[in-house]
């Protein structure tokens, strides 16, 4: 009876301390506001003082697989950063938005030749940065001084060199303004959440990175690195490996965690040192395939091509076709574009004019032609670009691909994008040469 007498006069006590150990814990992840230069940000850090460090423990209790630390330092090992700094709640500015920006370490490692940077900036986005919005956006959204959020993370790769397994830190940002974070966090339907984050800009070592939630963008669309060596072509396999931070050389243990990473990640229990197909079944691009779309959208392409033809200026010997391109189907629309002599440049500037001039306005339009997007995989807008007013000794024509996948065409169709996220989650091929196109740099650039 005592024994039992003596715990219920103990609880409390008990209780009492571990409200204080969390207490104590979500105040070492809050940076002190005297610590804070900028007067604003630091008024901001007082006097929602009380919120960070709510929010503080409420994201030290969101479970991970791997061991995740607040800091105000990237790049620590685990020992060191168990002793460092871990207050990284803070307010801070992005491009003149106040966003409220968490700092951290990940400690999970990914297999540089199994994951693409795609694969891995998904990975820790999943695991780290999605959970803590849910946390924190509903806490937030309504606040009219926070106008968005940003996150910077450190994960591991592990690569070789000379055959030698080594390990190294990666770095990746999410910057999400307030209204694509509440749509990512609050909507049911995968295709406004997806428009949601291709509004948010995501970075890998300082390289600008697309997420797809579904998992199968342009940056999947080739099955293993081997099968495009080009470096400039976002592949990725879709075999994964996760690994704690300790690079094990031993096969055998490689293996058996690779088994438990594959089956965390629910995807099919396979031998992971061997490529896994996608969950979704591959696109059929057959010639027979194609052949069918052509069949079964005859009528809406004709139509398409009637009603359009005086803003497109269709090429009259290359009808719209159904083509394979990158494991994708696609409907392709050949066109010409006329631009003035006064708008010449390089090849690059004449893409980004042909694309603001006349590609960008047919979108909508050709869109509103097409009803079921299961069909296909996207549109491609092919165009041969001729500068009006060049003798013809000097005259050059530069054709032009663009490829769009349906995700983000809906995206920049409903407002969520603008038209430089429409290029970056496509491809453009400049005289069959993939090339990455900057609108507004091009455009400002008269050069060759």
């Amino acid at each position: 009876m005592r024994k039992i007498n003596n715990s219920f006069i103990a609880l409390p006590g008990l209780i009492s301390i571990i409200v204080l150990a969390a207490i104590f814990g979500a105040s070492a992840q809050v940076v002190l506001p005297v610590e804070i230069k900028d007067a604003q940000l630091r008024a901001l850090q007082k006097q929602y003082n009380d919120d960070l460090k709510t929010l503080g423990v409420d994201v030290l209790s969101i479970p991970t697989e791997y061991s995740f630390y607040l800091s105000r330092r990237l790049d620590l090992d685990e020992q060191q950063q168990k002793r460092a700094d871990q207050r990284s709640i803070r307010f801070d500015r992005y491009k003149g938005r106040t966003v409220l920006e968490i700092t951290g370490n990940y400690y999970a490692a990914y297999s540089a030749e199994k994951m693409s940077p795609e694969q891995r900036a998904k990975a820790t986005f999943d695991a780290i940065v999605l959970p803590i919005l849910r946390v924190e956006v509903p806490r937030f959204q309504s606040n009219p001084d926070v106008q968005g959020y940003a996150f910077e993370v450190s994960h591991h790769i592990l690569g070789k060199v000379m055959d030698v397994p080594i390990e190294h830190p990666e770095n990746f940002v999410a910057v999400l303004p307030q209204e694509a974070a509440v749509r990512l966090i609050g909507a049911k339907d995968d295709n406004v959440r997806q428009a949601a984050l291709l509004k948010s800009e995501l970075y890998l070592n300082a390289q600008q990175v697309t997420i797809w939630l579904d998992g199968q963008g342009p940056q999947l669309a080739a099955q293993t690195r081997l099968a495009d060596p080009d470096p400039a072509t976002p592949v990725a396999s879709p075999s994964v490996e996760v690994v704690r931070n300790n690079p094990a050389t031993d096969d055998v243990t490689r293996q058996t965690r690779e088994q438990a990473t594959v089956a965390a990640l629910g995807l099919p229990n396979a031998n992971p040192l061997q490529p896994i197909r996608p969950p979704s079944t591959p696109r059929d691009i057959s010639p027979q395939a194609l052949a069918s779309l052509r069949a079964a959208n005859s009528a809406m392409v004709s139509a398409l091509v009637k009603e359009l033809d005086p803003q497109a200026h269709f090429v009259s010997y290359a009808s719209p076709s159904f083509v394979a391109f990158r494991k994708g189907a696609y409907l392709e629309l050949s066109m010409n574009t006329a631009l003035k002599d006064a708008q010449g440049g390089s090849r690059y500037r004449l893409a980004a004019l042909a694309f603001d001039d006349q590609i960008a306005h047919l979108i909508r339009p050709v869109l509103g032609y097409i009803k079921d997007d299961s069909q296909f995989d996207g549109i491609g807008f092919s165009t041969n670009i001729h500068v009006v007013g060049k003798s013809a000794a000097t005259a050059s024509s530069i054709a032009v691909e663009f490829f769009f996948p349906f995700p983000a065409l809906r995206c920049y169709e409903s407002y969520d994008c603008t038209g430089q996220q429409l290029v970056d989650a496509g491809t453009v091929l400049i005289n069959g040469e993939r090339a990455a196109l900057g609108l507004q740099a091009a455009e400002t650039t008269s050069g060759p």
